[in-house]
């Protein structure tokens, strides 16, 4: 048996853990404060749902000096969730946890004595939680390709870190033909050209205005926005694959999807913690992947920016996701939970 805990922020979390336990093939349960899917996409997996500790109105002394990320004292969701972790550790003695996200869920695994994977972030990690999270780490899991995204980390956390490149749920559509587009794409195809907006649903600095700005300066275009506000949309495939254009922020997943696509980009990075888009765009832009703008651009600047990102074919993305990612997690938690070893990077 191993654990998995996902971070209830966004839906990306969940979606890579999915895809990772699908591939892994064996016993395994989710603690996380997202409820189980009801899609069926997570019938075979065990689930303890989380109680939630971001309630309290006022959180007293949340990083314990500075020590952790979120412990606020006296907080009965906080109290809560840990006791059903360790209950959960002590009852099933997990062979594995992996943990993404929490600094906190890691060192409570740890202190448990139960080994860890961390599902490790871009950005800059060198604040004291992270350092203590990624040091008690038995290893450490990068969602991206080392060559193109090779963080400045300690030589002991590059030593146990296996780089698998972008987790795409859509491993196995690469470079398959689209053989139906929806309906109201065709149609759009044959008037205008398409440009996919991917917002995702952790928060987004665009606002609506800006979208709109952005259409009426683009009159020749099909403007698509997935995300934000607008619901969810529950595989965009179809849509990724026929935009002449995808627009995205730089969430791992959001830039997974769109490289397993293989279509012309703009990627807007969006302001998170540790500046994690920030460092993946960067890297995006060096490479010559997509065009990468800092900031959303102003609306008089968006016709040129899309006709100069047709002059892309997309085909430079099997850097950053060339396949298989799901398949090489799967099996670095098979080695974990097997002997327990350190991995060694890759």
């Amino acid at each position: 048996m191993i654990g998995y805990y996902v971070h209830h922020q966004g839906r990306g979390h969940l979606t890579r853990a999915l895809g990772i336990l699908a591939a892994y093939g064996g016993p395994a349960t989710v603690l996380s404060t997202v409820p189980r899917p009801d899609d069926g996409s997570a019938a075979a997996l065990g689930w303890v749902e989380l109680p939630r500790d971001d309630e309290a109105l006022r959180p007293q002394d949340p990083t314990a000096g500075g020590v952790l990320h979120w412990a606020p004292r006296h907080d009965p969701g906080l109290r809560g969730r840990m006791a059903t972790i360790a209950e959960w550790i002590g009852r099933t003695a997990p062979r594995l946890v992996v943990v993404d996200v929490s600094v906190e869920v890691t060192l409570l695994c740890r202190l448990l004595g139960v080994p860890v994977l961390v599902v490790a972030m871009a950005g800059d990690r060198t604040d004291r939680p992270h350092r203590a999270a990624y040091d008690a780490a038995d290893a450490l899991l990068a969602c991206w390709p080392r060559e193109v995204l090779d963080p400045p980390w300690p030589t002991a956390w590059t030593a146990k870190t296996r780089f698998v490149g972008a987790l795409s749920r859509y491993d196995d559509r690469i470079g398959v033909p689209t053989a139906v587009e929806p309906a109201e794409v065709a149609a759009a195809r044959t008037r205008r050209r398409s440009v996919v907006v991917l917002l995702g649903a952790g928060g987004r600095d665009v606002s609506d205005e800006d979208l709109a700005a952005a259409v009426r300066a683009t009159p020749g275009w099909n403007w698509t926005v997935l995300g934000g506000g607008n619901g969810w949309f529950p595989d965009p495939w179809p849509l990724l694959r026929g935009a002449d254009v995808i627009v995205t922020h730089a969430g791992q997943n959001a830039l997974a999807e769109v490289a397993a696509a293989r279509r012309p980009a703009i990627v807007v990075p969006q302001r998170r913690p540790h500046d994690e888009q920030f460092a993946a765009s960067s890297a995006i832009a060096a490479a010559g992947l997509a065009t990468v703008c800092p900031r959303w651009p102003d609306a008089a600047v968006w016709p040129t920016l899309l006709d100069d990102a047709t002059a892309d074919d997309g085909d430079r993305w099997r850097l950053w996701c060339p396949g298989g990612a799901a398949i090489a997690a799967a099996g670095l938690i098979r080695e974990l939970a097997q002997d327990g070893s350190t991995c060694t990077s890759a």
